[in-house]
């Protein structure tokens, strides 16, 4: 936050520090630094921890203090920590704590108020098929979990995103998702093909984007998934 003039006189310091000091500057953005300053620096950028490297310092924690676990809880955990490994061990303590030391999947979903993924695969089989009526009742089971239009349309946006990275093997990299659930993004991804994901993920995209101006969050939602399963149906309306 230094303004220029700021930035000029710390210069001076820079171009001739005490012997004993030592300046680290850190901020995420990088470019707002002056570059007269900015040449002065080594720089090391950082960036958030792969999700399968967290996986595997959690098992090695798991495994150092006898605690059992199954492999998708982990999973979950790390992908709740989104690149931070800190707020990752965080996590586990408490739901060792919470869990008695056995971390199952279901006990893990249940503490991180996190949908399952196979809520995810059901709707887009449903979608597939055009089941407008089915798509509904599903969700109303979403519903009466307590999880907020919310927090479901954009799960259901990244599910979609993830269906679309599982479609050609050199994009299967970005997946984030665990070596069980890999194989299911892409036979589901295969059964939809490239056209209809496209067209279900500009729908969802374009839902998620608007969801806060909507006055009946409920019905904003209903409708978002009414166009998704029409859509094999050739029922949908232009999106706009």
């Amino acid at each position: 936050m230094l303004s220029p003039s700021a930035f000029n006189a710390f210069l001076k310091t820079l171009e001739e520090p005490p012997a004993y000091a030592k300046f680290i500057l850190a901020t995420t953005e990088k470019h707002k630094i002056i570059p007269t300053i900015l040449s002065r620096c080594q720089i090391f950028d950082f960036k958030r921890i792969e999700t399968e490297d967290i996986v595997k310092h959690l098992e090695y924690v798991a495994g150092s203090e006898g605690i059992a676990y199954e492999a998708e809880a982990l999973h979950l955990i790390a992908r709740k920590a989104e690149g931070g490994l800190r707020d990752a061990l965080s996590l586990f303590d408490q739901l060792v704590s919470f869990t008695r030391g056995n971390l199952t999947y279901a006990s893990c979903l249940a503490n991180l108020n996190m949908l399952d993924s196979d809520y995810y695969f059901r709707f887009v089989d449903h979608f597939r098929a055009g089941d407008i009526a089915n798509t509904l009742l599903l969700y109303q089971e979403v519903i009466d979990k307590g999880f907020d239009g919310q927090h479901f349309i954009t799960g259901l946006t990244e599910h979609l995103r993830g269906l679309m990275v599982s479609i050609d093997p050199a994009t299967l990299k970005l997946l984030d998702a665990s070596e069980a659930n890999r194989k299911r993004y892409g036979e589901q991804a295969q059964a939809c093909g490239l056209p209809l994901l496209m067209k279900y993920l500009e729908i969802a995209s374009d839902y998620e984007y608007r969801f806060r101006d909507a006055n009946n969050k409920r019905l904003f939602v209903e409708v978002a998934l009414m166009k998704l399963a029409a859509v094999t149906r050739n029922l949908q309306q232009p999106v706009g």
